[in-house]
């Protein structure tokens, strides 16, 4: 296990003064229901989402908020973690039981909370700033691919409603015109205390966000 520890050390550039600590990390609860890592696992997510959050705020400083919230919820979420955990290969240390005998222990779950598990190890036994450093080096090319520069109308219109008043915008198909194969469709929206705007789309879906537009216009957003 000495061995294996000095090599996941290496492997992530961080010399652990708490080595017990670290095993913790590792330690899944099919191994040891009551000494594993899913308290790691639990601070881990709330230090990851901390760190993501400051970093993109530095990256970013002119974007919206609803473009930050979005690039966040790509960088944190479960697929991400799992794909950092498989480029450290993190499988080859995580610590199972005779249950999981027959069980991928690359799977997607248990490397993703490893994943969080060692970050939380991290934070405690270094520090905000070191896991950080990790953190950016590890989700760099995720950071450089979370490229959404602009919401769509209708999600935007969604988000200032929900925000404000706590409701969707409300759409209405009024009409539908022209041959099967190429329809106009005639839509209203309206959100509260707000005029009702209409809009025509050759689908639905085109309709709802000409007339989310037409509002979003009307409201200076």
């Amino acid at each position: 296990m000495t061995e294996a520890l000095n090599n996941l050390e290496q492997t992530i550039g961080i010399k652990f003064k708490d080595k017990e600590l670290l095993k913790k990390s590792l330690i899944h609860k099919s191994f040891n229901n009551l000494e594993n890592n899913e308290k790691l696992e639990f601070l881990g997510d709330r230090v990851l989402g901390l760190s993501v959050a400051n970093v993109l705020l530095k990256i970013y400083p002119t974007e919206s908020e609803g473009i930050i919230d979005k690039k966040f919820a790509n960088l944190v979420n479960k697929k991400t973690c799992y794909l950092v955990a498989k480029k450290i290969k993190l499988e080859k240390y995580i610590v199972t039981g005779k249950s999981y005998k027959n069980i991928n222990k690359s799977q997607d779950k248990i490397l993703s909370d490893g994943l969080e598990a060692l970050i939380g190890a991290i934070y405690i036994d270094q520090g905000l700033n070191i896991v950080e450093k990790f953190i950016l080096n590890n989700w760099k090319e995720y950071l450089d691919k979370s490229s959404v520069t602009e919401i769509d109308a209708k999600t935007q219109l969604q988000e200032y409603s929900l925000k404000k008043f706590k409701t969707l915008p409300v759409y209405t198909i009024k009409k539908q015109t022209g041959p099967h194969h190429n329809p106009v469709f005639n839509v209203e929206v309206q959100i509260k205390n707000s005029k009702k705007f209409f809009a025509k789309g050759n689908s639905k879906k085109n309709a709802q966000q000409n007339a989310a537009k037409k509002l979003l216009i009307d409201l200076k957003i």
